[in-house]
């Protein structure tokens, strides 16, 4: 995937968003652990999911998989994002066969947080989704990340189920690529108002 510069009078000026290489490895699996841990301290730290334990086998060989950063000026990471096949782990989401990813590991440092990153994350992932010939993008959230639910609605997602996991209230969503979401979004958006 391509270098892209994103010029804003605010504060993503000099972005570059780029697909993570081996070469990353090293800087970019550390500060995604440890976001993890900051955002989850519920968690046991000591548990590393499989994605990670697994992250060159998983974000960049697999077909289906990708990993993209966001660096500053200076290469500081200020922000990651992921997708990877869906396992389907979810039986009772209502998921047709459709090739489908997950999306994963949005995680933007605070001082790039509602600048418009995130969403310059997503696009740069969604282009490389319909690249692979990817169908469906699925995602879960928890309503105790604030404002992660607005912000997937506002990237075209809707509410596919509410439920308990492990413990968790849990906002699971999805998106149908090369299809309008506008009507689910709309309603979406008026019903998290």
């Amino acid at each position: 995937m391509n270098k892209i510069d994103l010029q804003r009078t605010d504060s993503i000026t000099n972005i570059a968003i780029s697909a993570v290489t081996v070469d990353d490895l090293e800087l970019v699996l550390p500060y995604v652990i440890e976001f993890r841990k900051q955002l989850f301290p519920m968690l046991d730290p000591e548990k590393i999911p499989r994605d990670l334990l697994d992250f060159k086998q998983v974000y960049l060989d697999e077909q289906a998989g990708t990993f993209l950063q966001a660096r500053d000026s200076s290469g500081k990471l200020v922000g990651v994002i992921g997708m990877l096949a869906y396992d389907y782990r979810f039986p009772h989401l209502d998921l047709d066969a459709r090739k489908t990813v997950e999306i994963a590991r949005l995680f933007v440092a605070p001082d790039y947080r509602r600048s418009g990153l995130g969403t310059a994350l997503f696009r740069q992932l969604t282009k490389a989704a319909k690249k692979k010939a990817v169908e469906r993008l699925y995602l879960h959230t928890h309503p105790f990340l604030e404002g992660a639910h607005e912000f997937w609605l506002k990237q075209g997602f809707y509410l596919k189920e509410f439920c308990d996991e492990s413990g968790f209230p849990t906002i699971h969503m999805e998106q149908l690529l090369g299809q309008s979401n506008d009507l689910k979004y709309s309603a979406e958006l008026e019903l998290s108002k």
